[in-house]
Parts: structure tokens; C-alpha cells; sequence
């Protein structure tokens, strides 16, 4: 516990009572499926804190610090298959913009300042925080990228109505040759997954435990849902992930057959995925890549081409560990290094 200007400092961590922080982020706009206790300890496991600011009794602000330290090196980066962290704020009661702008200086102020120092600093902020400059201030760095938004799930003939031609020629096509279901088991996902990456000459990112857990404890909560799309040889043309709660659902995972790639399921897959989250939740983020070719696809979704910032910071200079671990390593690597560069094999 310590204090930063009006603010005390509250570290929490994993095998603490994380209810009032979920209630926080429940009520701010920064909080998303994300920030919200199950999921931290899902992807996360008890390699993190949340780093609170509390005035008068109660929690005004916080940030989520997935944290990990290796050969000396403390990074404070994003988890897998997590797509934004960043601060929470409460919302301010003030009634001008200029007091609600001054209210959220200072809490992000404080919150900067509170943050621990770690090496590598890299944080993907909620699209709802506009405003970086305590973070410039305190000589971070931004990057800033996209997304793309349904933000209003009531009136779904205007959602579809969005989509364009193309898409809604995909699940004309989709129709006519499979059928969707829901609920596929989770290794039968990522084993499908593993497989269309396998396809094309990819491998998958993460392992198989982390998806359990985000799938185990979604269900739990009530926060996620797999659809896939069966033709009549039960053959698997797609399949898809969301995780949702009460502001928003989020398109987390695809695996899509190239061999079936043509049948316009995956769009088919989420139609059916946006009708469900529309009686759970108000909006649908698309987690738009910056990818051209995936960009491109997710334009001709309906949603909002909507930024967001990347926040990070580094060390100026290695410490001394990590210069020894490279430089052992480099020793290690120098023999196979210079038989790359003469065009020798290397052992088996």
C-alpha cells in the first residue's frame, strides 16, 4: 500500500478477492471482457497484479499488469489472445467537459506514476480511452490502431443491412450447402483450428490448457460461445470463438478449411454469432486486424473502422543479466551461425 497525490495505492493480486475490482470494471467504460477477473486468471494464471488507485473507501481507478520476469528482464505485455487492457477509470460525476477531463488527468496521472518499472512496457488501451497524456508525459510511447465495431446490436435488420454485397452473397452460398451448430467441445476446436493452420503452412499461437481455461471459465460465467458449420459429409467448413459480457461481444477466434474456404460459411458462422450475442449484449467488436487482406474482409462487415492505442515504453539499456544471457547464447548459436552462412548443413 502507498499514496500517490489524493489516491492510495492498492496492489491486488491473483488470490485476492477480485469482486469489487470486477464491480469497477463493470461500471467504466475502459472495462471490458478483458479486464474482468475469470479472464486475467484464465490467460494470465497468478502472473499478474492490478495496480488500484482508492479515494474515500473506493476504487477510482486501475490497470491490469500481466507480468513476467526472464534472464532478468521484467516485461509488462499483453497476454495471448487478449485483445485490449490498459487503465479503468470511474466515470467522473462532473457535469462540464472540462471537469470530467480534469478528473480523468488526474487519476491517469496518478495511475502512470503508480505503475511498477519494468523494461518492456507494451499495453493495448480500450477504445473508449482518447486521451494519452500523462502517458507522453512520463515518456511512454503510442501506436495507434484499428478495430472494427457493431455498436448497436438492437436493430439487427440495420446491421445486416450493413454488410456488404460480397458477404451477404457468402452466406447465400453458405445456406445451401451446411448447417450451423453450436457448442463445439474445445479440443475438437483447437484441434480443428491446428488443423486448417496446418493447411497453410502455419502453426498455432497458443497452446491448448490456455484455450481450455478461457473456454472453461467463459462458460462458467456465461462469456462464450464456439459455432461451426457441418456440410452433409460432416466435414468442418468453419468454425468460430466469441467471448462476450454485458457491454460487448468480441470475434476471438476463426478456423476456417481452405479446402472449403470458397463456401462462405465463416460469414454465415457470424451472422448467427451476432444474432446470439444481440440477446446477451449490446455490441459486437470484430477485433479488426491491421492486416490488409483480414482488414479488408472486416470492412465489409458493418462495423465502425474504430482506434485504438498502444501504449509502450523501454528501457534505455539492457541490465547486466540480460547481456550475459545473450552473449552466451550468441557463443552457442556462432557455429551454426557460420555453417547457415557457408551453406552447411547442420546436425540432425
Amino acid at each position: 500500500m502507498g499514496s500517490t497525490g489524493r489516491y492510495s495505492v492498492e496492489v491486488l493480486h491473483p488470490d485476492d478477492s477480485l469482486d469489487e475490482w470486477d464491480r469497477l470494471v463493470e461500471a467504466s467504460p475502459q472495462g471490458s471482457v478483458y479486464c474482468r477477473s475469470w479472464w486475467l486468471r484464465a490467460v494470465c494464471q497468478d502472473r499478474f497484479q492490478i495496480c488500484t488507485l482508492r479515494r474515500g473507501g473506493r476504487l477510482a481507478a486501475g490497470i491490469p499488469l500481466p507480468i513476467n520476469k526472464t534472464a532478468g528482464v521484467t516485461s509488462i505485455t499483453m497476454p495471448p489472445l487478449t485483445q485490449t487492457l490498459g487503465p479503468v477509470l470511474l466515470p467522473s460525476s462532473k457535469t462540464t467537459y472540462e471537469g470530467r477531463l480534469s478528473d480523468e488527468m488526474e487519476l491517469l496521472e496518478a495511475l502512470v506514476t503508480a505503475i511498477p518499472r519494468a523494461h518492456i512496457f507494451s499495453m493495448h488501451c480500450h477504445h473508449s480511452l482518447t486521451n494519452w497524456l500523462p502517458f507522453y508525459w512520463a515518456g511512454y510511447q503510442q501506436t495507434t490502431r484499428y478495430t472494427y465495431i457493431i455498436p448497436d446490436l438492437s436493430d439487427l435488420n440495420s446491421v445486416f443491412a450493413g454488410f456488404a454485397h460480397s458477404k451477404k452473397g457468402n452466406i447465400r452460398k453458405a445456406e445451401g450447402l451446411v448447417t450451423v451448430h453450436e457448442d463445439m467441445a474445445p479440443k475438437d476446436f483447437y484441434e480443428n483450428q491446428k488443423m486448417t493452420l496446418r493447411k497453410q503452412g502455419k502453426t498455432i499461437s497458443y497452446s491448448y490448457d490456455l484455450f481450455k481455461r478461457i473456454h472453461d471459465a467463459g462458460c462458467q460465467m456465461s462469456g462464450c460461445k464456439t459455432f461451426y458449420a457441418l456440410d452433409k459429409n460432416d466435414n468442418v467448413h468453419a468454425a468460430i470463438f466469441i467471448v462476450f459480457d454485458s457491454k460487448s461481444a468480441y470475434y476471438l477466434v476463426s478456423s476456417i478449411d481452405p479446402d472449403y474456404r470458397s463456401s462462405g460459411s465463416a460469414t454465415l458462422l457470424l451472422r448467427e454469432a451476432i444474432v446470439y450475442a444481440s440477446k446477451h449484449t449490446r455490441a459486437f467488436d470484430l477485433e479488426g486486424s491491421m492486416i490488409r487482406g483480414v482488414e479488408n474482409s472486416f470492412r465489409k462487415l458493418g462495423g465502425i473502422q474504430t482506434p485504438y492505442f498502444r501504449i509502450s515504453k523501454y528501457a534505455a539499456f539492457p541490465p547486466i543479466g540480460l547481456c550475459l544471457d545473450l552473449a552466451g547464447g550468441l557463443r552457442r548459436l556462432w557455429p551454426k551461425g557460420q555453417r547457415r552462412l557457408r551453406g552447411e548443413p547442420e546436425d540432425t
